[in-house]
């Protein structure tokens, strides 16, 4: 079969062979102090930082429901991991979140998941399993693990559309994965509480028809902006060149990537446009020592502490998070009076309410006083006329 779930005609597979894929022979490990991530595939990579290993969205399957095998195998092969410290997971689509790739993990395996997706590992035997909702904040072995907002959905069967959250991942306050993500203010939001981000792993494929798409998966001139949202000095392509899930060549989302990069002036050796089973390294950034996520703890009030003092952006940079928060003070303005008429007409239709009961209840009150005299005059009446009939038929007797 040929034709997409979005109404166009999929990619000829005959460029397959362009897709890069570089499989090093196990998996190299960083020097102290530096960071390193390795392209699996599609949104699985393995990011190894702060002296831990940790999987996004590990997807080892050679076949996902709905869509044809994998182009592309595995970039490391499942034998050369070493032991897994904690998996993220953005979101339960099937090219997320993999049931057979799951199983293949130790039921002690530290898992962080978005909210109300718990019980679905519960089922599975893990033991270990952390979900939050947006802006909350986990540490495993001293690595921080910040759950942040995504342009999404969620789906795994045909009744539970959005039962479970989505989101992008912070990891160690340095490596933003986006997981799947339209464009959106929700990029800068992330960019302004968490400053002087070094990676971000930006989703570039999966775009075509854009149309139906762009609610919920960037193209690749919308994965640059984001990444210049979020603040992120680097950008490493990802979701694209394992499955075909939609109608732009297989070779269009790193290309039209590259060119957006380019044409934004930034530095080539910035966009990191892995091949299959490449790895890279940097060197953190040093963090601000107060950020302004949430713990789980302070999670409740969903508010920073203080205010806090952002890193400088470049001038190039600096655009569109002041649009995104102009258009942030204009949604506040607007659910400000939505929120203010709405208060104002639950008051008065509280307040004619209780005054239409307060009649009714007076109205019934008197029918019944009145019911209660009538009912009383008449019952001494008839006494009174009983009483005085009563000698006369004693005398008539």
């Amino acid at each position: 079969m040929s034709v997409t779930w979005n109404g166009g005609v999929r990619p000829c597979l005959g460029d397959a062979d362009l897709i890069p894929v570089r499989r090093q022979g196990g998996l190299p490990r960083p020097d102290t102090g530096r960071t390193m991530v390795t392209w699996v595939g599609h949104s699985t990579f393995v990011v190894q930082i702060g002296g831990l290993t940790i999987l996004t969205d590990p997807v080892w399957s050679r076949k996902i429901p709905g869509v044809r095998g994998r182009l592309t195998p595995p970039g490391v092969t499942w034998s050369d991991l070493p032991k897994i410290d904690a998996v993220v997971i953005s979101h339960n689509h099937y090219d997320h979140l993999d049931a057979p790739t799951v199983r293949r993990l130790p039921r002690d395996t530290p898992m962080f998941v978005p909210a109300r997706l718990k019980p679905w590992f519960d089922r599975r035997g893990f033991t270990d399993v952390t979900e939050l909702d947006w802006w909350e904040s986990a540490t495993v072995g001293g690595v921080t693990l910040d759950f942040v907002p995504a342009h999404h959905w969620s789906r795994r069967g045909v009744f539970d559309t959005c039962r479970t959250l989505w989101g992008g991942w912070v990891i160690g306050r340095s490596v933003y994965f986006a997981g799947d993500t339209g464009y959106g203010e929700r990029l800068a939001q992330i960019g302004e509480r968490y400053p002087g981000l070094d990676l971000a792993l930006m989703p570039v494929g999966g775009y075509d028809p854009h149309w139906f798409a762009k609610a919920a998966h960037v193209n690749p001139a919308e994965a640059v902006r984001g990444c210049l949202d979020v603040g992120a000095r680097r950008m490493a392509t990802m979701h694209w060149g394992t499955f075909v899930l939609s109608s732009e060549p297989l070779m269009a989302p790193v290309e039209q990537a590259r060119a957006e990069w380019v044409a934004h002036g930034l530095a080539r050796e910035d966009l990191w446009d892995l091949a299959v089973g490449e790895s890279r390294a940097f060197t953190p950034s040093p963090t601000p020592a107060d950020n302004p996520a949430v713990t789980l703890a302070d999670a409740p009030g969903r508010e920073p502490a203080e205010e806090q003092t952002l890193v400088p952006v470049p001038a190039s940079r600096r655009e569109p998070v002041r649009e995104a928060g102009r258009r942030r003070d204009r949604e506040a303005a607007r659910r400000t009076a939505r929120e203010g008429a709405t208060a104002r007409a639950s008051a008065a239709h509280r307040e004619a309410r209780e005054a239409a009961m307060s009649r009714a209840s007076t109205a019934h009150r008197d029918a019944r006083e009145e019911a209660a005299t009538g009912a009383s005059a008449g019952g001494g009446v008839a006494r009174e006329e009983a009483t005085a009939s009563a000698p006369a038929a004693h005398q008539g007797a």
